[in-house]
C-alpha cells in the first residue's frame, strides 16, 4: 500500500502530523507492507531567501493578529508539539523559501533516506533556529543523514529535481489539495490535518480493507 504525504518543511502542522503518522504506522499490522513517500508542498512558493522580522511579526502581519495573539497561538501549537514529542521554538524560527529543502528530500529519497531527510529538516528549522534556504546548512544536514556529500553539492549547485518538486505541487493543484498534511493511500483516499494517531491508524486501515483482492492463482 502505498501512502503519499503532501507537507511543507515551514508547516507546523505537518511536524506535528509526521509524528502522529510515524506512531499510527508503528501500530498497523501491515506496516511491513506499507510504502511511505514525501511529496512537495509549498505554503509560499514565492517566499525570499530569507524574511526580515521575527516569526511572530511576519505572523501578525500575514494574518492581521496582535502579537500578544501570536505569542498565545504559539504557545498552544508548541505545548500540542511537546505533547507528540517535538520541540518548537518560534522565536528561533528563521523563515524563508523551503524549495531547495524539497529538493533536497528528493535526493534522499534515491537513497532510501527520505524520511531521516525530511524530520531532520524538520527539526533543523523548528528546533533548531537553521535557515533552510541557506546552502551550507542544507549540505551538513544532508550529510547527516548520510547522502553523499558530493551528490549533495552537485544538487545544489543545479536544478536537479526542480522539475519533480513542481510535478507533486501540480499534482496535489490537480487534486485539490490546498491544505497539509494531507495523506493520501494509493491515489484513492484522502486525510488532511496533523489528525491524531488513532484516526490515522484508522485511515490506514481503512485503506488496507478496501484494497483490490490479489488475483486467484492460475492452474
Amino acid at each position: 500500500m502505498l501512502v503519499e504525504i503532501w507537507s511543507d518543511i515551514a508547516c507546523p502542522w505537518c511536524y506535528v502530523g509526521r509524528a502522529r503518522f510515524a506512531a499510527a504506522l508503528a501500530a498497523f499490522e501491515h506496516r511491513d507492507e506499507v510504502t511511505v513517500m514525501w511529496r512537495s508542498f509549498e505554503l509560499d512558493p514565492d517566499a525570499p531567501a530569507e524574511r526580515e522580522g521575527s516569526h511572530a511579526e511576519l505572523i501578525a502581519r500575514k494574518y492581521g493578529r496582535t502579537l500578544e495573539e501570536v505569542a498565545a497561538m504559539d504557545a498552544a501549537l508548541t505545548a500540542t508539539a511537546a505533547a507528540d514529542g517535538l520541540t518548537i521554538r518560534f522565536a528561533e524560527m528563521r523563515s524563508g523559501n523551503t524549495f531547495d529543502g524539497h529538493r533536497l528530500i528528493h535526493l534522499a529519497a534515491a537513497h532510501g533516506k527520505q524520511d531521516a531527510m525530511k524530520e531532520r529538516l524538520f527539526r533543523a528549522y523548528f528546533g533548531e533556529g537553521a535557515l533552510i534556504s541557506d546552502h551550507a546548512t542544507l549540505q551538513t544536514l544532508a550529510v547527516e543523514v548520510g547522502l553523499p556529500a558530493d551528490e549533495v553539492r552537485e544538487l545544489l549547485l543545479t536544478e536537479r529535481y526542480g522539475e519533480e518538486v513542481r510535478d507533486d505541487e501540480r499534482t496535489a493543484q490537480s487534486a485539490g489539495i490546498s491544505a497539509v498534511p494531507c495523506f493520501v493511500i494509493d491515489r484513492k483516499y484522502g486525510a488532511s490535518g496533523a489528525q491524531p494517531p488513532e484516526t490515522l491508524l484508522e485511515f490506514l486501515q481503512h485503506g488496507w480493507a478496501q484494497r483490490e483482492p490479489a488475483p486467484a492463482p492460475t492452474a
